[in-house]
């Protein structure tokens, strides 16, 4: 059975049966390499992708859910943003990938989507968000290295970015 799903605003034929997880179609099918999996029950981010603008975890999401819906992941994130902030031309990054690597934020690397994918969810209805509503965006996605500190200092840091202001 041939499906239809569109992935970083490109609509794509997929073989995939409705039940199956949408990270497997988008890691095994698409060669995207942004969603990994990581506990495979939702409850680490690590398989994190935006649908409609909203986070969702790709690792229980059938894809048959998400079909005709607008699928983002960490590959279309730069030009999600730019669509968002009315830019003709995507960034090579998104604000938030910058800034994570300014504040040294990054280790392992098991974090980074769902950080991402999370972080850019929270800026986009939050410009200016504090540390209280940070941690709470944050819940339930884990980092194996325990760099939450920087993480928070990072999507403070992005904010700026985006707003135009000096870091």
């Amino acid at each position: 059975m041939a499906l239809s799903i569109t992935v970083n605003a490109e609509r794509r034929e997929i073989s995939a049966t409705p039940d199956t997880p949408l990270l497997y179609v988008l890691t095994n099918e698409l060669k995207l390499t942004g969603p990994r999996f990581g506990c495979g029950l939702a409850q680490c981010g690590s398989c994190s992708v935006l649908v409609d603008g909203v986070e969702r975890r790709a690792c229980v999401t059938p894809v048959a859910a998400v079909a005709g819906r607008a699928i983002t992941t960490l590959e279309g994130l730069p030009a999600w943003h730019a669509g968002q902030t009315g830019a003709k031309t995507p960034p090579a990054m998104h604000p938030l990938q910058q800034a994570l690597i300014d504040e040294q934020a990054l280790q392992c690397g098991y974090c980074y989507n769902g950080m991402i994918i999370k972080g850019a969810e929270l800026l986009s209805k939050t410009p200016d968000p504090t540390d209280a509503q940070i941690r709470k965006a944050m819940n339930g996605h884990l980092c194996r290295c325990g760099t939450y500190p920087r993480i928070i200092k990072a999507i403070h840091r992005a904010a700026r970015l985006m707003a135009g202001q000096r870091t």
